[in-house]
């Protein structure tokens, strides 16, 4: 067994911002002309989320509501007493969503489906530089 680590760099606008990172996630794998192992998305930070899901723009309004929904960005966060950075929302919507996903390498090959994409989701109240970590176990 082998480990490979990457990493790149993505620039946010926060305030739940979803960004389509299918392709540098795609550049960090086939570099290597690997055929087989397991592919792990991670994500530095506790208000930041991957995920997968079809990047359309229905879905991209979608996710938000239902975020609001469930972790309104207006509600009472004992967090929020505590550091008074208005942020509580974005650390329980990160919580629920999680900050990695895994992707099977399967002949040389991401098995993605047709319409799945992996996603960063910036939850911040402000933008944010994340550091976003590709490691492949062959």
């Amino acid at each position: 067994m082998s480990v490979i680590n990457e990493k790149f760099v993505i620039h946010t606008k926060g305030n739940t911002d979803i960004i389509d990172i299918t392709r540098q996630v795609q550049n960090a794998v086939y570099k290597h002309s690997l055929q087989s192992g397991v592919v792990h998305v991670y994500a530095a930070g506790s208000t930041v989320g991957i995920t997968n899901i079809e990047f359309e723009p229905g879905l991209l309004v979608d996710l938000p509501e239902a975020l609001e929904k469930i972790a309104p960005a207006a509600a009472l966060y004992h967090h929020d007493e505590t550091w008074h950075d208005g942020n509580g929302y974005a650390h329980v919507r990160a919580s629920i969503v999680g900050n990695n996903t895994m992707v099977p390498l399967v002949d040389g090959a991401l098995q993605l489906g047709q319409w799945q994409q992996i996603v960063l989701i910036d939850f911040d109240n402000k933008a944010r530089t994340r550091n976003i970590w590709v490691q492949i176990v062959t």
